[in-house]
């Protein structure tokens, strides 16, 4: 039975009040520790200096986040393994945990296994838990609560009110965690074991990317140690994008992964081009492994001279043939070119050393080293087994076209070759114009020189749109770890899109990965999804619409304009007088039209990855920009011209649905010319 409290919310206010007071005596505990007797030199007195400034910034209290979400009051006592569960005790679920004086908890953080029920507990299985308490906020004040009583018959299931309020809540800043509305499904995949690779597979507004990030989150809490030492990457397709997302680890406490995209892990030159598309398919396509493969082993050339090793008064001599098993042996073992290199100084002074042993001598691992750094074994190694540089081996091959037939024969046809190749040849790496799939070449090739670290765990967001060749650099990043990909192959919109994830993970190098799919919308209402699931059959035929759960009635507006910019104009207006942040989102080649048009009216505005304040809430986004992002209201500038800016039909429809479908609470699509026939 319920428990009757005369003044529950004023009993929930005071536990707040006092996890907050505890929370602020965890932080100057930290801050008050004295480090100087404790730490041998000053190294260590650096790093310890270090992870206690790191301790006390996860410790800090954010007003305006709420410090516990939920509270779980279980029937029984938790599992042996959770000594600080008592039969009826009520644990606050938060984003980290807090403890009083005495170490008994006082929040719990989110991601411990206690708090799991949270998020999966139902009335089929309520997993011991009797009442589930939801809190409701204004800015850090709690304001309201909700129960469900999970074992209670007589109480009907009811949707969350605040649980919908939270999901609607305006959006003002960067991204917000969902640590408070995530779903069971999504729980699912946050929880899953660090070892597998998950794929998941999320059309608009299913919260894929807070997925993938909560995922992050819980694997440093579950693994922390492990993952200290091997480090993590979140990986997002721009800037714009990063920017936006970056406070949402610093919210659940998490402040040490690395964020970057795919050309700062390649960026081993200066990137000054562009590829048209033609080049740049090929260039991306996983077949230029091959080729680049073969063109760094054709530097190595077979011995026809056999060594000759002078030390003090006696001559050794490694005849050739000897030398050609060398070669050949390594060649077969498949390692590095650069691993190999290394060892052949080795191999051949190992030669001489066993005819030093067959001579009566008794030489140890100090004369191998020495003959191995004798003259004559380094001309032979430089003369067999050069140094090869990975970004003049790329500009060759993009260089001189018989370098590029030799080693593309029988992998790329001469139209391909020719589609690559330079019309006008760089002078130096230095001068060339580079191009974003050039660098990605150059990592390949110097992956082939060199092994590239390998990281814990990586987060590969909108991964749809990767090239095959961009996959492999990625899964070199975690070859020894784990990754989550995260992606909607119906948002594709590169020439080398994604077509199936089974074709894309073998290309990652994670084909064992498990693909989940997320088909329930919690962001996008159901009208507006409804009307960008048009075009779904046009797009990625066979793909699952997504299936909103929010019914906002009056979200989608099509309007036909007589005078595009001047309604547009409007449009915005409208939109910024509702609580929340607006996008206006327009073909590339439209921008500049309207940031003239917007100037002119005295409508500030800002770019993608520019944070949203009270202030200033209206953000004009480039359609090739828009992926990934989200805003309260969407103003939609000509459908026909983002379809048509790009270099295909199929491409710039599918720029469009993700266009579509960047709207939380409202979105208004207005046009001059028809719209695509696939809207209808």
């Amino acid at each position: 039975m319920p428990e009757i409290d005369a003044d529950p919310l004023g009993r929930e206010r005071a536990h707040l009040a006092a996890s907050r007071a505890a929370l602020r005596a965890m932080r100057e505990d930290v801050e008050a520790l004295d480090i100087k007797d404790v730490t041998a030199n000053w190294v260590n007195a650096l790093v310890l200096g270090s992870q206690i400034e790191e301790r006390i910034k996860a410790l800090a209290d954010l007003s305006h986040t709420p410090l516990f979400f939920g509270r779980l009051d279980y029937l029984h006592a938790p599992g042996a393994e959770l000594a600080e569960g008592a039969e009826g005790e009520n644990f606050y679920i938060g984003r980290r945990h807090v403890h009083d004086a005495d170490g008994d908890p006082m929040v719990i953080d989110w991601r411990a296994p206690v708090s799991q029920p949270f998020y999966r507990a139902s009335r089929k299985d309520p997993m011991d838990i009797g009442r589930r308490r939801r809190f409701g906020y204004t800015g850090g004040e709690l304001t309201a609560y909700e129960d469900e009583h999970l074992t209670d018959p007589s109480e009907a299931a009811r949707t969350s009110k605040l649980l919908q309020a939270e999901i609607e809540r305006p959006r003002v800043g960067p991204m917000r965690d969902i640590v408070a509305t995530i779903q069971p499904e999504q729980d699912e995949i946050v929880r899953s074991g660090l070892s597998g690779t998950v794929c998941v597979q999320g059309g608009p507004g299913t919260g894929k990317t807070a997925v993938g990030l909560h995922r992050v989150a819980y694997l440093l809490y579950a693994h922390r140690e492990r993952l200290a030492r091997t480090g993590t990457l979140v990986i997002g397709p721009n800037r714009s994008f990063l920017h936006y997302i970056e406070q949402v680890l610093p919210a659940l406490g998490e402040l040490e992964v690395k964020q970057a995209t795919v050309g700062d892990l390649v960026a081993h030159v200066e990137v000054k081009g562009e590829d048209d598309a033609a080049a740049a398919v090929v260039k991306g396509d996983a077949r230029m492994a091959g080729v680049l493969r073969r063109a760094v082993r054709s530097h190595v050339t077979m011995p026809t001279e056999p060594v000759m090793v002078v030390r003090g008064s006696r001559r050794w001599r490694v005849p050739a043939y000897e030398l050609d098993e060398i070669v050949r042996e390594l060649l077969d073992r498949d390692i590095r070119y650069g691993a190999a290199r290394d060892a052949l100084p080795q191999r051949i002074a190992h030669a001489v050393l066993v005819r030093m042993e067959q001579a009566g001598e008794a030489p140890d691992d100090r004369v191998q080293d020495a003959v191995a750094r004798n003259a004559a074994v380094k001309a032979a190694v430089k003369a067999i087994w050069p140094a090869v540089d990975p970004a003049k081996l790329v500009l060759r091959l993009l260089s001189d076209a018989d370098f590029l037939a030799e080693h593309a024969d029988g992998v790329l046809t001469a139209d391909e070759q020719k589609a690559i190749l330079w019309a006008k040849p760089a002078r130096s790496v230095k001068s060339a114009t580079w191009s974003p799939s050039d660098a990605v070449l150059i990592d390949e090739a110097a992956d082939l020189v060199s092994r590239t670290h390998s990281l814990g765990h990586v987060v590969l967001d909108e991964a749809q749109d990767l090239s095959p060749m961009q996959y492999r650099a990625v899964g070199r990043r975690c070859s020894t770890g784990s990754a989550t990909v995260l992606g909607d192959l119906a948002q594709g919109t590169t020439p080398w899109a994604t077509r199936n994830w089974d074709e894309a993970l073998a290309h990652l190098g994670k084909a064992d990965a498990v693909v989940e799919e997320l088909t329930a919308g919690f962001r996008v209402p159901r009208e507006v999804i409804a009307y960008a699931s048009r075009l779904l059959p046009s797009i990625s035929p066979g793909l699952a619409p997504v299936s909103s759960v929010r019914e906002n009635p009056g979200s989608l507006d099509v309007r036909e304009a007589t005078d595009l910019d001047v309604e547009v104009l409007a449009a915005c207006v409208e939109s910024l007088r509702h609580e929340g942040s607006t996008g206006l989102i327009a073909a590339d080649a439209r921008v500049p039209v309207l940031a003239d048009a917007l100037h002119a009216a005295g409508l500030p505005f800002l770019a993608p990855g520019e944070e949203t304040t009270a202030e200033s809430r209206l953000t004009l986004v480039p359609a090739s920009l828009a992926k990934g992002l989200e805003y309260d209201y969407v103003v939609l500038d000509e459908p026909a011209a983002i379809v048509d800016g790009e270099p295909d039909e199929r491409t710039g429809l599918r720029r469009l649905y993700v266009a579509l479908t960047r709207a939380v609470s409202g979105l208004t699509v207005l046009h001059a010319a028809p719209l695509p026939e696939q809207l209808g």
